[in-house]
């Protein structure tokens, strides 16, 4: 399908990594593109401030790519929302001692690994190590098992522990309920599976999502790359009101 036609009575969710961002080997490796920050200035204007990242990386993390670009966000799958007038919300973090036993041992025997320690999450790359994946996913299972009140998500390369009551849905759908994005047509554009509870939440709600790239997904819409979503922002930041 088409993708849907975005105006002052959108509001715009985006995921960062592999949709506003390429890829890179480890998370702290992305390249910020030229213009990207000023074509989310823009957009976000155009849209009257109802444009938000949400994404599985801290807030503080995204500020240090986009500065001094500030936007709403949610960082963290939304164990953390930075609201449109700037206020900080954050659940409380769970109990992850054993997650984080559990990654350690696994890095300790396959240092290629790596151990991404969120407060609010824990995420165990195996992005240099794809042989390990089965026993990545077998043992952060575990431990979320035992653990109680936690739940696995599985991402590109990557399998993370976090809250029950945590993911991109919930996000979305508390910034609709908040201004400026409430009674607006709401989109989110995202890349991974971890993006895919945040298509069939808004889509239940009449909004709609868009994947990038290939596999399978809820999404009604599809865009190609990383790449084609900023010439596609570019297009909307300086389309003519």
């Amino acid at each position: 399908m088409p993708l849907p036609e975005i105006d002052s009575r959108s509001a715009l969710f985006l995921d960062f990594d592999g949709t506003l961002v390429d890829i890179a080997a480890q998370p702290g490796a992305v390249v910020v593109e030229p213009g990207l920050i000023d074509t989310l200035r823009h957009t976000c204007e155009r849209l009257r401030g109802a444009l938000a990242l949400i994404s599985g990386r801290p807030i503080a993390d995204l500020d240090r790519l986009l500065h001094p670009l500030v936007l709403p966000a949610a960082g963290i799958h939304g164990a953390e929302r930075r609201l449109a007038n700037g206020r900080l919300v954050r659940k409380t973090p769970p109990d992850l001692d054993l997650v984080l036993a559990a990654a350690d041992r696994l890095v300790a025997a396959e240092s290629r690994l790596l151990v991404e320690r969120k407060g609010f999450a824990v995420a165990l790359h195996y992005r240099a190590a794809p042989q390990c994946e089965a026993a990545c996913v077998d043992a952060m299972s575990d431990a979320a098992e035992h653990s109680g009140g936690l739940h696995v998500l599985r991402g590109k390369m990557v399998v993370e522990v976090l809250p029950a009551d945590i993911g991109k849905g919930y996000a979305a759908l508390a910034f609709m309920q908040e201004e400026p994005f409430a009674g607006r047509s709401a989109l989110f554009v995202g890349d991974d599976t971890t993006d895919e509870a945040a298509f069939v939440a808004l889509q239940a709600h009449g909004g709609a999502g868009v994947k990038v790239g290939a596999g399978a997904s809820a999404a009604a819409h599809r865009i190609e790359s990383a790449s084609a979503v900023r010439r596609w922002l570019s297009a909307i930041a300086t389309a003519e009101v």
